[in-house]
């Protein structure tokens, strides 16, 4: 797996390269704006080139974007539904103009409507964005933790979505460690973690699998909250990361970080990706909360 991070944007985009870098980063994910407007300054020709020249020379395994988590497809509110469409479209568009093969979408949220309204509305959303955004741009569908109302916390959930989308070529998924964990599904041993990417493979595909995010989680299994923690330090524990470091199926896989700052305030990616680098060859099982992993 190429290990990376969730870089800040501050003072420029590429500056998240050289934070990247200074991180020891291998893949690197970025917001191309604030996270929590719908307004985005636009992307100068000057400031696309210095990213596109500093990510060449950076040589990072794989560059991916996360959309504002104001985005909606899902909605039944008509209004919110069009802005979602809208903003996904421009988030499309600023990842083509930075040269960003993948861009990460919560599927959205059916807001007391109904699963299978919700999934349509998310399908017709995501075909109105690919028929008129560029074709270089992979949306990834993250699977969710299913706090509320949120859709995608099931694989299910994630291949009805893609089978309604009319080009397949461009949705492909992004699976998070700790939303798997907390919508039930357990990686924290060799067998029940063969399971899960076993379940995973016949339900959506492993070839559909594009990137990781890579975070332990603050709450129990199936506890449908998204909380995440330090890789090691929560209830999923090291074995899922060891195993996940060591599946040849990911080798070149982009494992992005979105562990919480540590205690002290300080980035908290240097002292995951030593974590996680440190599992990378290690063939021994490691204990969960005290218990022995199965075989």
């Amino acid at each position: 797996m190429l290990p990376g991070a969730h870089e800040s944007i501050a003072g420029g985009l590429y500056r998240s390269i050289g934070r990247a870098l200074d991180d020891g980063c291998e893949s690197l994910q970025i917001f191309s704006k604030n996270s929590n407007r719908w307004e985005a300054k636009e992307i100068s020709q000057e400031d696309a080139e210095r990213f596109r020249a500093e990510a060449e020379k950076a040589g990072l395994g794989g560059i991916t974007i996360h959309t504002s988590y104001l985005i909606n497809i899902g909605s039944p509110n008509p209004v919110l539904w069009e802005k979602s469409v809208d903003a996904l479209k421009v988030e499309v568009e600023r990842a083509h103009i930075l040269g960003i093969k993948y861009l990460v979408l919560h599927p959205g949220s059916h807001v007391g409507s109904g699963l299978e309204n919700g999934i349509k509305r998310i399908a017709e959303g995501l075909n109105s964005v690919i028929s008129e955004t560029p074709d270089d741009v992979v949306i990834l569908l993250e699977n969710t933790a299913g706090q509320g109302t949120n859709i995608g916390h099931r694989f299910e959930h994630i291949a009805d979505i893609m089978g309604r989308v009319d080009d397949e070529k461009r949705v492909a998924v992004c699976f998070d460690t700790c939303h798997a964990f907390a919508a039930g599904y357990d990686i924290r041993t060799e067998v029940s973690y063969g399971a899960v990417m076993d379940a995973f493979d016949d339900t959506i595909g492993l070839d559909r699998l594009r990137v990781f995010h890579l975070n332990d989680s603050k709450t129990p299994l199936g506890s449908r909250k998204d909380r995440h923690e330090q890789i090691g330090d929560g209830e999923i524990g090291l074995e899922a990361f060891r195993l996940l470091m060591n599946d040849k199926r990911f080798r070149d896989t982009p494992g992005i970080l979105e562990t919480p700052p540590l205690p002290s305030g300080e980035n908290s990616y240097k002292r995951n990706l030593a974590v996680l680098r440190g599992l990378i060859g290690k063939k021994e099982r490691i204990e969960v909360k005290g218990q022995r992993t199965l075989i």
